[in-house]
């Protein structure tokens, strides 16, 4: 991290934390963060479910809801961005205070319960900033949401899909939030079912074949785990993102473990690994696997890709290293990989599988 970034990060710790995410926002559309461009080698460069990407490290959702970051983040050295969580209709989520900091834990609560701006607005962003300026092109994908106040709230994924999907490279069926109530019900394997065939009908309608990816919680049980598995399977989408942030508390040091809402960040990693360990043996190679919670470094990322992931996805670890992380982690991966003898990441994707289960 540069003296220029670490001073950036120091002013911004100084300000509420969601104030603080809007300030960096900020920062980054007017030109104030240095971003590196791609990052990438014939070991990194990847492709996952038709999608050639520079590097197998992603942007996870949340960090640009709205869409308003999409040039600056395809030039911040990620392999893939995520955008959203997009719902049907604007929404301003749940009440201030929903964004913590556990500075001790080195992780992050939030309870925003899916505030965005709505579809069409993001919809229109994406349309003009479709793939990122000057030159440089990274797949760009959509979390698809629900509006708490919805009456439908599955028809809801797919009426996002089929307003944005023309606009981006893949979108991520998003049931795990724990932060609108009742919507991790839909995990359940008769309404995921249910709600994926909505959205694969939808995407019928897109000029082409936008993956779907499925998002999952990581507090579920073997049991529910076989059962996304072979929805997964039967529903024909074309990856699983493992995990969401999680309702544990488990060892949490810092004085706002106690607040509502999903943790992220380092004492996710585990768990997460540990279900996508798991997921990666039900499924085998039938349905690929995207790896996310507590990454903060290139061995978490190597971990993750050897428990089982095709790619990873990071955004908390950023709060306390900075937008630099991501291209610090892709060349570090790079790295490790050359190390243990890997001449392309997917070989690698696996391979110590056993360790987590």
């Amino acid at each position: 991290m540069s003296i220029f970034e670490q001073f950036g990060m120091m002013v911004l710790r100084s300000f509420d934390p969601e104030k603080a995410h809007t300030l960096s926002l900020s920062a980054l559309r007017a030109g104030l963060a240095p971003l590196p461009g791609p990052v990438t080698s014939p070991r990194l460069k990847t492709t996952f479910a038709g999608i050639e990407m520079p590097n197998p490290v992603g942007l996870a959702a949340g960090f640009d809801k709205n869409a308003e970051a999409i040039p600056q983040l395809s030039r911040a050295g990620f392999g893939f961005i995520e955008l959203g969580a997009a719902t049907p209709r604007p929404q301003p989520g749940n009440p201030k205070p929903r964004l913590f900091r556990l500075t001790e834990d080195r992780a992050v609560i939030n309870r925003f319960g899916f505030n965005n701006d709505g579809m069409e607005e993001i919809a229109n962003r994406l349309a003009r900033s479709r793939h990122a300026a000057n030159g440089i092109d990274i797949p760009v994908g959509l979390n698809l949401g629900a509006n708490k106040d919805s009456e439908d709230r599955a028809a809801d994924f797919a009426k996002v899909l089929a307003h944005c999907g023309n606009f981006i490279d893949f979108a991520t069926v998003n049931v795990s939030s724990p932060n609108t109530e009742k919507l991790r019900d839909l995990q359940g394997a008769e309404a995921l079912e249910a709600l994926l065939a909505g959205v694969l009908d939808a995407r019928k309608g897109l000029k082409r074949a936008v993956p779907v990816l499925l998002k999952i919680a990581p507090d579920l049980e073997l049991t529910e785990l076989q059962e996304i598995a072979e929805v997964a399977r039967k529903s024909g989408i074309d990856g699983v993102i493992t995990t969401n942030t999680t309702l544990s508390r488990e060892g949490l040091k810092s004085a706002h473990r106690g607040e509502a809402g999903g943790l992220s960040g380092r004492p996710l990693f585990e768990k997460s690994t540990r279900v996508l360990a798991t997921l990666s043996r039900e499924l085998g190679d039938d349905v690929p696997l995207i790896g996310v919670g507590g990454i903060s470094s290139a061995l978490d990322a190597y971990a993750k890709i050897r428990a089982g992931a095709s790619l990873v996805q990071l955004y908390s670890a950023m709060v306390y290293q900075g937008l630099s992380l991501a291209p610090r982690i892709a060349r570090g991966l790079d790295d490790l990989l050359a190390k243990d003898g890997f001449d392309h990441v997917s070989e690698a994707v696996g391979t110590g599988r056993g360790d987590w289960l």
